[in-house]
C-alpha cells in the first residue's frame, strides 16, 4: 500500500520532470528560432509551439512554487542541450527541426498518456493540465509531420537519436 509521503514523493517527481520538459522544449523552439529567424519555412510555426510551450512551462512553474516542488538539478544541462540541439537541426534545415518536434512530441505523449494512466484520481489538477498539454503536443507533431518532417536528412537516424535522448532526459530528470 502506498503511504501519503510515497504519492507525494511520486507526483513531485512528474511534476519536476514534466517542468523540465517542457523548460527543454522552450530552449529548443530558441535554438532553431536563433538560427531560421522569423523568416523562414516553418518559422511562424515553431514561433506558435515555442508559445505554446513557454505557457507550459509557466503553468509548471506556478504548479512548482505552489507545491514546493524542487527543480531538477540538471536544468542547466538542459538549458544548453536544449538549445543546441534546436540550433543543430535548423542548420539542418526546416524539414529537420520539424522531424525533432516529431520526434520529441513522439516520446511525450508516450509520456504524458503514461502519468495519466499512473496518476488515476490522484491529483485531479494534474491530471487536467497533463492531459491538456498532452493535446496540445500532439498538435504539435502533427503540425511537424504537416510541414515534412519525414523529409529530413536522414530522417529514421535522426528521429531515433533525439526520442533516445528525450527518454534518457525523462529518466534522468525524475530523481536528479
Amino acid at each position: 500500500m502506498m503511504t501519503d509521503k510515497d504519492r507525494n514523493d511520486r507526483i513531485a517527481s512528474m511534476i519536476r520532470v514534466d517542468q523540465a520538459g517542457e523548460y527543454g522544449a522552450t530552449r529548443i523552439y530558441a535554438g532553431q528560432l536563433a538560427v531560421m529567424g522569423d523568416r523562414a519555412p516553418g518559422a511562424e510555426e515553431v514561433a506558435a509551439m515555442a508559445l505554446q510551450e513557454a505557457e507550459h512551462r509557466q503553468r509548471f512553474d506556478a504548479l512548482m512554487a505552489e507545491r514546493g516542488v524542487r527543480p531538477t538539478l540538471l536544468q542547466p544541462l538542459w538549458d544548453r542541450a536544449g538549445f543546441m540541439l534546436g540550433a543543430a537541426t535548423a542548420l539542418i534545415g526546416p524539414e529537420a527541426a520539424m522531424a525533432c518536434t516529431a520526434a520529441i512530441e513522439t516520446e511525450i505523449d508516450k509520456h504524458y498518456s503514461e502519468q495519466l494512466e499512473e496518476l488515476g484520481q490522484d491529483d485531479p489538477e494534474l491530471s487536467a493540465m497533463v492531459s491538456q498539454f498532452r493535446d496540445e503536443e500532439r498538435e504539435h507533431h502533427a503540425t511537424a509531420m504537416a510541414s515534412g518532417a519525414e523529409r529530413a536528412p536522414a530522417y529514421a537516424l535522426l528521429s531515433g537519436a533525439i526520442r533516445l535522448g528525450c527518454r534518457a532526459a525523462i529518466s534522468l530528470s525524475k530523481r536528479i
